[in-house]
């Protein structure tokens, strides 16, 4: 009598890791960086555009994403992308790699969160410049 998983169920889940690996890999954030008035979202295999007319605020908020609930998306194979939904934030947008070092964007019809190596810095930059 055998008391461990058929072979056949253990086969699948270890054939089905790489795969799920595959499938995430193309939503990787590899960084940021701030155009104009465009933020620049670099992905693997292309650049996601995130406009940033209308943006109200911009603020360092460590672990932003805590008690966070994902509505579709990504939840940590290689980042943090898609749509979820906290208490804090409301429905927010996240394309998060360091849920440590997250940057709260908002905007009058949406909030999308970050995570730049150097958050102050980031904030800085998006900061209105004096004229």
């Amino acid at each position: 009598m055998s008391h461990g998983a058929p072979r056949s169920s253990i086969w699948l889940a270890a054939g089905s890791m790489p795969l799920i690996l595959l499938c995430c890999l193309p939503f990787v954030v590899r960084g940021y960086t701030i155009s104009g008035d465009e933020l620049l979202i670099r992905r693997l295999f292309w650049t996601t555009r995130l406009p940033l007319t209308g943006l109200k605020s911009a603020e360092s908020v460590p672990q932003a994403m805590s008690k966070s609930r994902r509505t579709c998306g990504n939840g940590g194979g290689f980042s943090f992308t898609g749509w979820y939904w906290n208490k804090a934030l409301g429905s927010y947008r996240a394309f998060v790699t360091d849920l440590n070092r997250t940057v709260v964007l908002r905007f009058e019809k949406r909030t999308v969160v970050v995570s730049p190596a150097e958050p102050e810095d980031f904030v800085r930059k998006l900061a209105p410049q004096p004229s």
